[in-house]
């Protein structure tokens, strides 16, 4: 039997998802700014190890995503007009990238790498960032997976906002500075709000196929209409966290985050109107990751000129 390699390259390379890993990235660049403050250097071989170790857990939580929702139907279920760069997961095993046995492999095998990375870290460079490690591997592992299948039932945003605010961004920091920031703390709420928000929006295209998987998250449970209401919410969240962070830190600078507004503004404004219009619902799940990736830069930004 022969191996098409280049087909499972391509289907790893989807998995892993680069145009994405901007969601793990973000938080990396804001803490590592912010250990530099704080330090006046920055340790490259334990970034890049810590580094490393997070895009591993995001491309195994990814392929154990992709198996659960394949098996469950969800993915199947995504019909044609509904079928959107911002639908479906990945799409590698419903494309003929990857098979369901590839998958599960890439799945083990990634999450393997990344824990042996992650208790590298902890018992070599830095004790305190051991139980951050651990709270984000299980919490990857069981977004998808039984008996616990965050996404399935309603924790899935939560566990989202948590693992790529929180989890990542305090516990890249301590790896760098050996402490806990409170600091820290609130611009990785910020961040934590954003991404939920990216998460939420992007569950619109599924609705129907979650609905049908029985694929329980919050805009299935609410519906789409009043998902809208949370969608501003979280923005508002966001907002407010970043306005306690200027009030704690008194440092105007973090105001340049404030730049994201206007795509925000427009994202609620589109999203309003066009929520049960997927393909005009596009711009703005397109505009929140934008929002995302601007308030990073701008907290980046605010962090090293403070």
């Amino acid at each position: 039997m022969t191996i098409d390699f280049s087909r499972i390259i391509q289907g790893v390379w989807r998995m892993a998802d680069p145009k994405l890993c901007i969601a793990s990235t973000i938080p990396m660049i804001v803490s590592i700014a912010m250990a530099y403050r704080a330090l006046g250097f920055i340790d490259l071989y334990w970034f890049f190890w810590s580094l490393l170790g997070i895009y591993l857990i995001e491309t195994g939580k990814n392929a154990v995503n992709e198996v659960v929702d394949y098996e469950s139907g969800v993915d199947r279920f995504v019909t044609p007009d509904k079928r959107t760069p911002f639908s479906g997961g990945k799409k590698t095993i419903i494309d003929g990238f990857l098979t369901l046995k590839e998958t599960k492999v890439i799945a083990i095998a990634t999450m393997f790498a990344a824990a042996v990375i992650g208790l590298y870290i902890s018992f070599v460079r830095e004790p305190l960032v051991l139980w951050i490690g651990i709270a984000g591997f299980l919490i990857s592992i069981f977004y998808s997976l039984p008996p616990f299948k965050f996404c399935y039932r309603g924790i899935g945003e939560f566990a989202i906002g948590f693992t790529y605010g929180p989890l990542v961004l305090l516990g890249n920091y301590v790896v760098q500075t050996h402490v806990f920031n409170l600091e820290a703390l609130i611009v990785s709420l910020v961040i934590g709000f954003l991404i939920t928000n990216v998460v939420w929006i992007n569950q619109y295209p599924d609705y129907e196929a979650d609905a049908k998987g029985n694929k329980r998250n919050w805009v299935v449970r609410i519906g789409k209409e009043k998902g809208i209401k949370v969608y501003i919410l979280l923005y508002v969240l966001a907002y407010s966290s970043l306005f306690i962070l200027i009030l704690f830190t008194r440092n105007p600078l973090w105001m340049l985050a404030l730049l994201s507004l206007p795509a925000a503004k427009r994202s609620v404004i589109v999203a309003k109107k066009y929520y049960n219009d997927i393909p005009r619902l596009m711009e703005a799940n397109a505009k929140t990751i934008q929002v995302y990736q601007i308030t990073g830069l701008a907290l980046t930004v605010a962090t090293l000129f403070a």
